[in-house]
C-alpha cells in the first residue's frame, strides 16, 4: 500500500508488534501481518489447513502471498511498514524495498517471554513453545537473510527512529 514498502521481521519476542503499534501511533501506514495476513497453511503449497495445534502452529504460520502482492502494488501511501513473521516470507520478501530484522539478546528475550500471558505464544506454562522460540533465536532459522539488523533491546522510540532513518536512507540510495 505504499510507494515504498518495508518488512519488519524478527523472531518471537523481538518487538515486531510494539514497533508496528508505535509506527501507527506516529501516523505511518502499517500492516499488522500477523493479524491481517496470517493463516495456518501448508508451507509448500500455501493451501489452508484446518485446526493446526501445538508446535505445528508455528510451522504453518503463513501470510497470504496474493494479499501481500496486492497491498504492495497499491501505491496510495508514501510508505507502508509490514510487521510480523511468517514461514513463507521467501515467497514475497523480494517485493519490499528493505527488510529490517529486530534482534535481542537471550536475556531480553527470556524476560519478554516471562511477561507474556499464559494464553500467548510462548507464554508462561507453555514450555515447548518457549523452547522452540529460544532454539529459533539461537539458530536464526526463521529470519530473512540479508536484512538490516536493528538492536531491539534499545527503547522503543529509539528502535522506531532507527527504522525510520534507515528507511529514508534506503530511499535516498535508490535515487
Amino acid at each position: 500500500m505504499g510507494r515504498r514498502n518495508f518488512l519488519i521481521e524478527g523472531g518471537s519476542g523481538t518487538g515486531k508488534t510494539s514497533v508496528c503499534e508505535e509506527l501507527a501511533r506516529r501516523g505511518y501506514h502499517v500492516v499488522h501481518g500477523d493479524r491481517e495476513l496470517a493463516y495456518q497453511g501448508d508451507p509448500e503449497t500455501g493451501a489452508p489447513m484446518e485446526c493446526v495445534t501445538g508446535l505445528a502452529v508455528h510451522d504453518h504460520h503463513l501470510w497470504r502471498v496474493d494479499k501481500v502482492e496486492a497491498l504492495v502494488a497499491d501505491q496510495r501511501e508514501a510508505v507502508t511498514f509490514f510487521c510480523g513473521g511468517s514461514r513463507n516470507f521467501a515467497k514475497f520478501v523480494d517485493l519490499f524495498n528493505g527488510v529490517f530484522v529486530l534482534e535481542v539478546d537471550t536475556e531480553t528475550l527470556a524476560r519478554r517471554l516471562d511477561d507474556r500471558r499464559e494464553d500467548e505464544w510462548g507464554g508462561l506454562g507453555r514450555q515447548a513453545e518457549r523452547d522452540l522460540i529460544l532454539r529459533l533465536h539461537r539458530t536464526k532459522a526463521d529470519i530473512p537473510r540479508g536484512g538490516i539488523a536493528i538492536d531491539a533491546t534499545a527503547p522503543l522510540s529509539h528502535v522506531v527512529n532507527e527504522i525510520l532513518n534507515l528507511s529514508a536512507a534506503v530511499e535516498d540510495s535508490a535515487r
